[in-house]
């Protein structure tokens, strides 16, 4: 069997400012069949822009070393500074698999194509505008890759290095108008969207768009028993009063396997502490009323019963696989960040445990 490689994907802050990062998501996860592993935010501070910029220039080939010299000045340009407010904020998306580096190559695409036909991401996402003497006029990229191993290797250890000082949840990024009541929420992105390689992850994000709110956090997490039973604490209660204490209990147990991948009357103590099999990805967002344009997209917990258009109608099956969880209040909120503990940095020991084996 083949190594498993890792690959790299930046969303840029272009394509963070315009929410498209849904559709990239969507593109390489279905596109490319490997998992996604880790994500993180970052609002790049002047040094981590400065040295990951020096390592983009190799080529000695004219041609390529051309191509190579555009990207760095857009990375000098664009990942630092302010825009309508906003400073630099990109996401940094790892991937695992077999054939990780060829796989995300294909999807993400050149820098430029002779036609362009919207089948990779920088097709459909980026820009690549020359006047008549073939000066560029314009160009936005929509993700940053390599693909090259020792290239991946030595970036993916840069931003690691990087990520506790200019990434997490980036929450001092967007100026807010004084006074304004801005919220910060999560989103939990849930298990049936990562039962085979699919688009459902990034549509689900897709939609979450149009609440206009912004991505000040992302994280790949695969919940605890233990942390999932936390999460779900106060719905135990509902559901023994609606179905009674034996079937309420039952079906509060479903809610934690199918969050988690384990019930904890089956489990130790030890045994409901660990990593559960199942994938989430959680989201925070930022912005005025967040909590309520966040649910208003996501609908109500029936997908029956949503309206057209939202997530759940879209999306979701059945009351408990139903897409997305969404706090219901700021408090809430809080409460359920520290649970799945959005600030934890797991970017970092992964690229430090993966490099050290290989």
């Amino acid at each position: 069997m083949q190594a498993e490689e890792l690959s790299y994907v930046i969303v840029t802050p272009y394509s963070m400012r315009k929410s498209r990062t849904g559709g990239i998501i969507s593109r390489l996860i279905s596109r490319t069949g490997l998992d996604l592993i880790r994500g993180r935010m970052f609002a790049p501070g002047s040094e981590l822009v400065r040295r990951y910029a020096t390592t983009i220039v190799t080529e000695t080939d004219q041609r390529h070393r051309a191509t190579q010299e555009l990207i760095r000045d857009y990375v000098l340009k664009n990942f630092t500074g302010t825009v309508n407010g906003q400073r630099a904020r990109v996401m940094l998306l790892v991937f695992r698999g077999e054939n990780a580096i060829r796989k995300t190559q294909e999807a993400v695409g050149h820098i430029v194509h002779e036609r362009t036909s919207g089948e990779t991401i920088r097709d459909t996402f980026g820009d690549y505008i020359a006047d008549g003497a073939g000066k560029v006029t314009y160009f936005e990229p929509g993700v940053l890759a390599a693909f090259d191993a020792d290239a991946i290797e030595r970036d993916l250890k840069l931003w690691a290095e990087f990520s506790d000082s200019d990434g997490g949840i980036i929450d001092d990024v967007i100026d807010f108008p004084e006074g304004a009541m801005v919220e910060k929420t999560l989103v939990l992105i849930k298990p049936d969207n990562f039962k085979f390689p699919n688009s459902r992850p990034g549509g689900v994000i897709e939609v979450f768009s149009r609440s206009g709110l912004y991505i000040i956090g992302f994280k790949v997490h695969r919940m605890s028993v233990a942390q999932a039973e936390e999460f779900y604490g106060p719905v135990l209660d509902v559901l023994r009063d609606k179905l009674g204490p034996d079937k309420g209990r039952g079906a509060w147990e479903d809610i934690i396997e199918f969050m988690s991948g384990g019930r904890p009357s089956a489990m130790s103590a030890a045994e409901r502490a660990e990593a559960g099999t199942e994938k989430c990805i959680a989201l925070v967002y930022q912005g005025i009323d967040a909590v309520r344009k966040i649910r208003e997209v996501l609908g109500p917990t029936d997908p029956s019963k949503a309206p057209p258009g939202s997530i759940r109608k879209e999306f979701g099956q059945t009351i408990m696989v139903n897409a997305a969880h969404a706090s219901d209040s700021a408090e809430n909120a809080k409460r359920e960040m520290e649970i799945v503990q959005v600030r934890e940095n797991n970017l970092k020991p992964l690229i430090e445990n993966f490099y050290a084996r290989s």
